[in-house]
């Protein structure tokens, strides 16, 4: 069974936080809070704690991990960090949601199993930054999830993921963003964004203008595969379809002429959230929530160019960006329909 250590406070020398240091040191898996996701850690260091996290999550071979580290003198053990652009994007937005890909060293190799390049990223989590001070160690961390499964953002949905298959859960309560770190790649010209996150496009290009979406996804952890999906159907709503229509399609879903087996499934929920930060915050917990009620969940996405929207559309069983999409999907249909088979 996996225990659950709540920390009395953010220091290295708490005793929560020396045993889960404790426990990588020795080859041991912890999961930790950051302020994007809880994270699945392992010493990045060590090759067989390495494969222990591609076990634990039944995660693809060639989906590649992200190394955490305290700051840039600490990335320089796994990645090349001389390059400007380097200094300048992990100035800017480090401690923070921002993985900057790198050549890797002789011993970012073990964590990159091999490939040439790397990702590391520096956490802004209190919890996060003093269990990497206590171990002394870069930690390899993805997402505290089985592969493909939404990410937690709580202790409780780490644990209801990895129960059994990880020695300790630090429980750092709910993480702030809510969503994964953007990934920018910095071994191309001009550097190109290979994963939106908590870092927008926009703000990037603050650094520099030239950075370009898109890239490689090879290079990324968590491009590459079906990813975020709830065992539940999710329908996702682009911003251009009216209110009127996001309405009729709940009461069409939910009323009482419901079609057969959305009624065993629950009831048809629409999430609507006044920003898209507030929809990327909720949206991996909203998913969750409706998983135990056996529901649907129809999620407007406020904002087509924030992060949120690319998960969205990804753990989406269907997306509809027009009032014509819905309205076509719905006449498709009829009572007589098998319900919401993604």
């Amino acid at each position: 069974m996996t225990r659950r250590l709540v920390p009395r406070s953010a220091e290295p020398d708490d005793p929560a936080i020396r045993e889960a240091a404790a426990c990588l040191q020795a080859g041991g898996l912890v999961v930790f809070p950051t302020e994007t996701v809880y994270g699945l850690g392992a010493d990045a260091t060590n090759a067989r704690a390495i494969a222990a996290v591609y076990d634990a999550k039944g995660r693809p071979a060639d989906n590649p991990l992200i190394v955490h580290v305290r700051d840039l003198d600490d990335a320089a053990q796994v990645a090349d960090v001389s390059s400007p652009s380097a200094r300048r994007f992990a100035e800017r937005f480090w401690p923070g949601p921002l993985s900057l890909v790198l050549p890797a060293t002789a011993l970012g190799s073990v964590a990159s199993r091999g490939r040439p390049t790397v990702a590391v990223r520096a956490p802004s989590h209190p919890i996060a930054r003093a269990l990497l001070v206590a171990a002394g160690l870069p930690l390899a961390a993805p997402s505290a999830n089985r592969s493909g499964r939404p990410s937690p953002t709580t202790a409780e949905h780490a644990l209801a993921e990895l129960d059994g298959r990880v020695a300790l859960v630090l429980d750092g309560g709910s993480c702030r963003f809510g969503i994964e770190s953007s990934v920018l790649d910095l071994t191309v010209d001009p550097p190109r964004l290979l994963r939106p996150g908590g870092v927008s496009l926009a703000v990037l290009r603050q650094v520099d203008p030239h950075v370009s979406p898109g890239g490689d996804a090879a290079r990324s952890p968590g491009t590459r595969y079906a990813h975020y999906q709830p065992i539940v159907p999710l329908i996702a709503l682009g911003p251009a379809v009216s209110a009127e229509v996001a309405e009729r399609l709940v009461l069409v879903l939910d009323g009482p002429d419901a079609w057969m087996g959305t009624r065993a499934m629950g009831t048809a929920t629409l999430v609507e959230r006044v920003t898209a930060d507030a929809v990327a915050h909720h949206l991996y917990a909203d998913l969750r929530d409706l998983e135990q009620d056996h529901a649907t969940l129809i999620v407007r996405l406020p904002d087509v160019e924030h992060a949120v929207a690319e998960r969205a559309r990804r753990a989406a069983s269907w997306t509809f960006d027009s009032d014509d999409e819905v309205t076509a999907w719905i006449r498709a249909r009829t009572p007589r329909s098998s319900a919401l088979e993604p």
